[in-house]
């Protein structure tokens, strides 16, 4: 069986990379490319592998970063034309901004390099209903932190019951649902919490306050996900509004 596709984090280490090597450094024996290998194999993305030994192997990768060959105008010969349609839409989207290209490698990387992090993360699932965790632009890994964050039991009942004390009950932040009213007794205290800080301030050592959370009820979450990388709940109150 083959290994799965390249996903679109391990794409955006692999053209960080591509953008710091020259052509001629592309094989695999360059010792930027073995350790990039080593990274892949430590992301938090794919648990199931089919063929262990060639998954994101040293040549693998180097196959992979001379797909970017194919798609870089400046580069004068012809590259690997196997590239896929993800890599050309990680690739132009990143081209002119090897900045936020660079931010965003250094934040997977970070999480890929933490001792704990990796196991932690593997038990978020990898796809949401619709698919949404395929276009956030920081990517699955800073995604699926984001996520893990959010479930923290400790911090999520300091914050329900900061508030309670504090209002005497827990309203949506963004519409203000009270599943106490709707439901009754099977609604009390029940709400859904989420982490405001946005995905590209994510990192492995960052610690959540009880400030960093919204007390918000299931759809607007919902919602807040489906744009996770553009929409704050400032955003989504006005939006309701209107």
């Amino acid at each position: 069986m083959r290994n799965p596709a390249w996903h679109r984090d391990e794409i955006i280490l692999a053209l960080d990379l591509y953008w710091r090597l020259e052509a001629g450094q592309i094989h695999s024996r360059n010792p930027e490319i073995q350790e990039l290998s080593r990274l892949l194999n430590r992301l938090p993305i794919f648990d199931i592998r089919p063929d262990e030994v060639k998954f994101r192997n040293s040549n693998g990768v180097r196959l992979k970063l001379s797909n970017f060959l194919a798609l870089d105008a400046n580069y004068h010969g012809k590259g690997m034309q196997s590239f896929s349609q993800l890599d050309r839409k990680v690739f132009e989207e990143f081209q002119f901004n090897n900045e936020k290209l660079h931010a965003n490698a250094n934040h997977i990387r970070k999480i890929a390099n933490d001792a704990e992090l990796p196991n932690q993360l593997y038990l978020i699932p990898e796809e949401e209903e619709g698919g949404e965790i395929n276009t956030v632009q920081e990517g699955a890994v800073i995604y699926k932190l984001h996520k893990f964050r959010e479930r923290d039991s400790k911090i999520i009942f300091k914050k329900k019951d900061f508030v309670f004390q504090t209002e005497g009950k827990l309203l949506c932040e963004a519409c203000e649902f009270d599943f106490n009213v709707k439901y009754g007794e099977l609604g009390f205290k029940y709400i859904e919490c989420h982490h405001r800080t946005p995905l590209s301030e994510f990192t492995s050592s960052s610690k959540t306050s009880l400030l960093d959370l919204a007390l918000v009820c299931s759809n607007c979450h919902r919602m807040l996900h489906r744009r996770i990388d553009t929409l704050s709940i400032e955003g989504l109150k006005k939006l309701l509004a209107s």
